[in-house]
């Protein structure tokens, strides 16, 4: 068969075609120059096989990746969430670039076992123009027919005879528990073909094995193994945006309202919709809530309307139970609330809103990253290898043995049915339980009654952005229930040195989860210059530790207050820095608070430029977004919005780049796709402006294209945090109070509190899969102070990703392989 080198400028062909049965790593090992043939070794299990090359071309020792097995790369997929067209689309053009034959079969299981025109081979522009599109393009279908014997040898026949042997599979468990059943079945099912004359013996034995690999779509996040599910960000993005509408009419007639969202067997959508919300109550399938919860629940809601609050929320999944099983509903609370209470109570079911709408930036580039995983599983997959589930954990793809995860979906359902209830939570995994944990803190209205006489002050630093009063209110609640004095500081280190401080309630952050910006004022200064009057302010007001939330300005200003130390004792307090940037630039986190919210932005204002684009046609579209020297917004704006190009700093680029790029857009002027978009990351580089690229753009494409600039400013710095800025922000801010406290016990000396080791300053940040703690002294070796940035970033692993997706013949970096973890092993014995 054909296949492309990815790394040479030649074509090889296999010369004996039955030697391969795997697909994976191979290497130029032997290389004859007469007759151009050369012999490839597999990287894995040393097998040596001769091809020999179509021309002349000068032959180099390197590592390929290419796919050089007969059985071709085949696509399915069963599911209808948002965000499974990224998915499909990453899926695809991957496959084609590594030489793949791609096919999808339309309406799911359905298409599998009719065959024909429902299983259809994919080109590279028939998945643009998809992204920004909700449900899935190619349909899906229940179908009774793939449960059964019959029709599961169909559905072989078809893929025998378009050689399919590798699957791809979006779904929920049920869909992945039927594709794996499809793969033990496969022997037996070529038997059944051969026996009835439908496939030939040199088919089956061509069709040996089937290969899959399966992506987890479900809105609800229900599947065990990976934070989050292909279409559950979309859908908080929906339930958000209706729970802040009806805010603002409850709080102006003063009502109750009972919102139900989606979660049969599972219940995060309720619990990271009541974090991030603040909401009063949550009903979730996972913990009901214990005997009584009656008047515990009408306790809460007068509490709460004593404090001054004029309105209640309420957080129902459609599966809530009470501990004996009995359906928890929304009428039910309405009622209750209602005849005991008198308050005026509404009651709102969301329904099937919460599976459309267009896909959040996180959904695009989670689809786009599990898609591009999953043909990387197919391309290392052998015989022997276990049917996976690509999923994601912290910030990295990973993959997981699929019936393992299976099993502990159903260990989650039986623990429930059995009254296990703890246990249920735990096998959910960290991320649930850390969400479970954090709003089960943040759920209490009464205060401690033992006071600390601790004073901790909160401030924003840096540049606002979507998420900081999120943080704060979370500081500011964990910290009185830990019986602290919890001090607000305005202005940032302006305020600290002017004094600007005052004592903050309970009730008075109330509502501030869902407020974009910085309530408390923000600014850029640094301490430095006027450290004296910080001091003297800190010793004031008593203040025996700080949270600092903000952005590079909030790092270095710790910094400045840990080398102040030396001579100002008073300085000599546990300090924490929570990240908080639309650049996401912070040393110590992969993540910063009001990156996502800004992200979004950019991927919204993207959409609707491609929409104009889309409708002249041959125009290319140069979009500036911010970030300082940090091109992560640009970079992953790109990766969700679909981009051709996107400049950075950190990616050097000069004269020559930019004319690939152009030549790449009038390539692609000719076909049917004619439209082009280019981010331009703000300080990428100060000679190649984004006029002076608009400029060359604009000369170069004369009579091919035209050229539009925008400059998106600081429209992204605004808006309403999304649902994962402000559950980030809530379990920073409660994570980070709760560190302050145990580390106030350690530097408690003598009657008073002195903190002068480097693990009294800290940067709180998520690395990987977990929130932890990095002193500033350690971070400090990591930072590029000149143009503030960390030396080391994780997501410009991404880059070529997005350069493959927009059709430009690069290498892709595999040397960090994805090993297969147990599910199982790693959780341990609960």
């Amino acid at each position: 068969k054909w296949a492309p080198d990815l790394n040479c400028k030649f074509v090889f062909r296999i010369q004996h075609p039955s030697s391969f049965k795997h697909t994976g790593l191979w290497s130029f090992c032997n290389v004859n120059t007469l007759n151009m043939q050369v012999t490839l070794k597999n990287v894995k299990n040393n097998m040596e096989v001769s091809t020999f090359l179509t021309d002349s071309h000068e032959v180099k020792c390197c590592t390929v990746l290419c796919i050089i097995s007969y059985s071709l790369c085949m696509l399915f997929f069963l599911c209808a969430r948002t965000g499974m067209n990224a998915a499909v689309r990453a899926v695809v053009r991957v496959g084609i670039y590594t030489g793949a034959k791609v096919y999808v079969v339309y309406e799911g299981y359905q298409g599998l076992v009719d065959g024909r025109d429902h299983i259809c081979q994919a080109t590279w522009e028939s998945v643009s123009m998809m992204l920004q599109l909700g449900g899935t393009v190619i349909g899906t279908a229940r179908c009774q027919d793939f449960r059964t014997k019959e029709g599961r040898t169909n559905a072989a026949c078809n893929l025998v005879k378009l050689g399919i042997t590798n699957l791809c599979v979006i779904g929920g468990d049920g869909s992945l528990t039927g594709a794996n059943q499809f793969r033990s079945e496969w022997s037996e099912l070529l038997q059944i073909l051969v026996k009835a004359g439908k496939i030939t013996a040199e088919e089956a034995k061509q069709s040996s094995h089937l290969n899959i690999v399966g992506m987890v779509g479900s809105i609800d996040n229900d599947f065990c193994g990976t934070d989050m599910t292909i279409g559950t960000d979309s859908a908080l993005h929906r339930i958000i945006e209706v729970v802040d509408a009806i805010t603002t009419t409850a709080q102006s007639h003063q009502r109750a309202f009972i919102l139900e969202v989606m979660g049969r067997h599972c219940g995060y959508l309720a619990l990271v919709t009541a974090l991030a919300s603040g909401a009063d109550w949550v009903f979730i399938p996972e913990m009901p809530p214990d005997d009584g919860w009656e008047d515990h629940l009408c306790r809460r809601l007068t509490d709460q309307r004593s404090l001054g609050y004029r309105l209640n929320v309420i957080i129902v999944a459609e599966g809530a139970t009470d501990r004996f099983g009995k359906p928890i509903t929304c009428d039910m609370i309405k009622n209750l609330v209602t005849k005991k209470l008198g308050f005026d109570t509404r009651a709102t079911i969301l329904g099937h809103v919460q599976r459309g709408g267009t896909p959040s930036a996180f959904d695009r580039i989670l689809g786009s990253r599990m898609g591009v995983e999953a043909v990387m599983a197919l391309l290392e997959a052998t015989p022997e290898t276990p049917a996976c589930v690509v999923s994601l954990s912290g910030n990295q793809a990973v993959r997981l043995p699929l019936m393992e995860c299976v099993q502990v979906t159903k260990d989650v359902t039986k623990a429930m049915a059995d009254g296990r209830f703890e246990e249920a939570v735990k096998l959910r995994g960290k991320s649930f339980e850390s969400n479970w944990n954090t709003y089960k803190l943040l759920a209490h209205v009464n205060p401690a009654e033992v006071k600390s006489n601790i004073n901790i002050g909160i401030m924003n630093v840096g540049a606002p952005c979507a998420g900081m009063n999120a943080a704060v209110r979370s500081a500011v609640r964990t910290g009185i229930l830990q019986g602290h004095h919890m001090l607000v500081i305005h202005d940032g280190f302006e305020g600290l040195a002017h004094g600007h401080i005052e004592p903050i309630s309970w009730a008075a952050v109330g509502n501030w989860t869902g407020e974009g910006g910085s309530n408390l004022g923000t600014k850029r200064t640094l301490p430095r210059s006027m450290i004296e009057d910080i001091s003297l302010n800190v010793a004031k007001f008593n203040i025996h530790a700080l949270v600092v939330i903000g952005g590079f300005e909030a790092f270095v200003g710790g910094m400045d207050l840990v080398t102040a130390r030396e001579k100002y004792e008073e300085l000599c307090i546990p300090i924490v820095v929570i990240p908080a940037t639309v650049s996401n630039n912070v040393p110590g986190s992969d993540f910063s608070i009001g990156a996502d919210t800004a992200l979004n932005t950019i991927t919204t204002t993207c959409d609707r430029i491609k929409q104009s684009a889309a409708g002249t046609k041959r125009r290319v579209f140069i979009i500036e977004t911010m970030g300082g020297y940090c091109g992560y917004l640009a970079t992953m704006a790109g990766l969700a919005g679909g981009a051709d190009a996107a400049y950075i700093y950190e990616e050097p680029f000069g004269i020559h780049d930019l004319e690939v790029n152009v030549e790449h857009l009038v390539e692609k002027m000719k076909t049917t796709v004619k439209r082009g978009l280019v981010l331009r990351n703000e300080k990428c580089n100060p000679n190649y402006t984004t006029d002076f690229i608009f400029n060359l753009y604009s000369e170069e494409g004369k009579g091919v294209f035209d050229c539009r600039k925008n400059v998106l400013g600081h429209v992204q710095q605004g808006g309403t945090p999304s649902p994962f800025d402000r559950n980030f922000g809530t379990k920073l801010g409660s994570k980070a109070i709760l560190w302050l406290t145990d580390k106030l016990k350690e530097c408690y000396r003598h009657g008073r509190i002195f903190a002068n080791t480097p693990d009294s300053a800290c940067v709180l940040g998520m690395r990987k899969k977990a929130l932890v703690f990095q002193s500033l002294a350690e971070l400090k070796l990591n930072s590029d102070f000149e143009h503030r940035i960390p030396k080391s970033q994780w997501w410009l692993k991404l880059r070529p990703i997005l350069k493959i997706l927009a059709k430009y013949k690069v290498s892709l970096d595999i040397s960090e392989k994805t090993i297969m973890e147990s599910i199982i092993k790693k959780r341990g014995v609960i």
